[in-house]
């Protein structure tokens, strides 16, 4: 592996559920390229763990990491880690929005207004509440870059009955990110990307797909190192979808006139 850049090595990069699947191998992956990873998550035992594993791979570095235990339910928290961003770096070079969850997979009219309420609290409310709190940090980077992950579920609804919280608030994700994307275009450094990880091996995978052979599956560590680079200085694409399972960028398209 190439030594990171000193470019890398100066970025700031926020990863949202950062203690397990994608998101833990995204924060490892931008950690190995020498950025300090702030890692946000619901549980203090495992991002101590994601700490000590980022530690190892950088034992010369005293402060590799900034661990951030926060229920992004919590939206008024979102916006006191604005705050504290800026009072120490008084910038933000990437935020990948990564944590999202499932919810029960049911008919509609079985979904229960509270966990409806739990999914589109986490999967759209938060990351606009952190795109409100950290969009004057990432316009302060010299290369600001966001990457939401998003699912195939989001433009193919009608292939995942029962999938319908889950399938609507990724749908939600996109239309934030494309908006963000036009809105930072001509006005900022910024860039803004939507990330299909496609079927990879984990925790909510196996949720959704139980009788699944978790072993047919690509881990999340495949996956990290383009998240790296589509939140790289060198990266130049907005608006647009990156499609893991056939590694190619995605426009999206107007609707087919009536």
């Amino acid at each position: 592996m190439n030594a990171p850049s000193q470019q890398e090595k100066s970025r700031i990069v926020l990863v949202t559920g950062a203690s397990r699947g994608i998101g833990r191998a995204a924060a490892l992956a931008f950690a190995r390229a020498g950025a300090h990873v702030v890692a946000l998550a619901r549980t203090q035992g495992a991002l101590e763990d994601l700490d000590d594993e980022i530690r190892a791979l950088r034992p010369d570095d005293d402060s590799p990491a900034t661990l951030v235990p926060l229920d992004l339910r919590d939206h008024a928290a979102l916006d006191r880690l604005g705050e504290a961003l800026y009072r120490r770096w008084g910038r933000l070079d990437a935020l990948v929005g990564n944590a999202g969850v499932l919810g029960t997979l049911s008919p509609l009219h079985h979904v229960d207004p509270k966990e409806w309420d739990d999914v589109l609290a986490v999967n759209v409310t938060a990351n606009w509440r952190l795109i409100r709190s950290l969009d004057p940090l990432l316009r302060a980077s010299a290369a600001g870059r966001a990457a939401f992950i998003t699912s195939g579920v989001a433009s193919r609804a009608d292939l995942r009955a029962y999938w319908g919280p889950y399938a609507m608030s990724k749908a939600a994700l996109d239309a934030i990110a494309r908006t963000y994307a036009a809105e930072t275009l001509n006005t900022s450094n910024v860039r803004v990307m939507l990330v299909n990880p496609g079927p990879l091996r984990t925790l909510m995978r196996a949720k959704a797909m139980p009788g699944e052979d978790p072993q047919t599956l690509r881990p999340p560590h495949d996956l990290a190192p383009k998240i790296v680079e589509i939140c790289s200085p060198d990266w130049t694409e907005t608006g647009k979808l990156y499609d893991f399972p056939t590694d190619s960028l995605l426009s999206f398209r107007a609707p087919a006139p009536l």
